[in-house]
């Protein structure tokens, strides 16, 4: 007798492919849904068909959304600030902290030679286009990139193309996580930390 059975098996094997999901978990889950009842994997599967058919990027901001042409246009935001990020899950990110109310900018992915991702390949280009024909005129773009080497390098390339426009260019501050031991920080983010030092209050 094979076991597990080839429909359990090809189950598995294309949940295993999902980032962070091996093959126990995925058995896990496999069995979970067999114990359900067949409308709630028949939900399950139409909702996962309808994502990949229907969900799009919008063509001003690259936020994923169920039109071409998201709320980035429509709602009640502070329309002269833009918020530059690499993907999507960094604006849920920021969101998630209700701390900002500007725009936003997806630039779906960072500058990386390795991997072949030259500037040509971000979403850059619209960028340059909303600053310059944006109204009211931007006057703050936030560079909320990784800082890693391909976030420095994606951040002092779009420095470069965005100088000419005039507008004001911010980073996020880097430095000591709340709750931080010094101890354990690494040279790097403490000498941030120590050259962007603000006042206490």
């Amino acid at each position: 007798m094979n076991f597990p059975p080839k429909l359990v098996d090809n189950a598995i094997e294309e949940i295993s492919k999902l980032p962070g999901i091996g093959k126990k978990t995925a058995l896990r889950l496999v069995l979970h849904l067999l114990k359900q009842d067949q409308q709630t994997t028949q939900n399950l599967s139409e909702s996962l068909t309808r994502l990949r058919e229907q969900t799009q990027y919008c063509s001003t901001c690259h936020i994923i959304s169920d039109t071409s042409d998201c709320t980035c246009k429509t709602i009640k935001r502070e329309l002269n600030t833009i918020c530059v990020v690499q993907d999507t899950p960094d604006v849920i990110a920021i969101e998630n902290t209700a701390q900002y109310r500007g725009l936003y900018h997806v630039l779906g992915g960072v500058i990386s030679p390795i991997e072949g991702i030259g500037p040509d390949e971000l979403n850059i280009d619209t960028l340059i286009n909303r600053i310059k024909d944006s109204e009211p005129k931007i006057e703050e773009v936030i560079l909320a990139l990784s800082p890693t080497m391909e976030g420095d390098t994606t951040a002092f390339y779009l420095t470069k193309k965005l100088k000419e426009f005039g507008v004001k260019i911010t980073s996020i501050a880097r430095g000591i996580p709340i709750g931080g031991e010094l101890e354990f920080a690494d040279e790097v983010t403490l000498g941030r930390s120590i050259m962007t030092r603000t006042n206490y209050e």
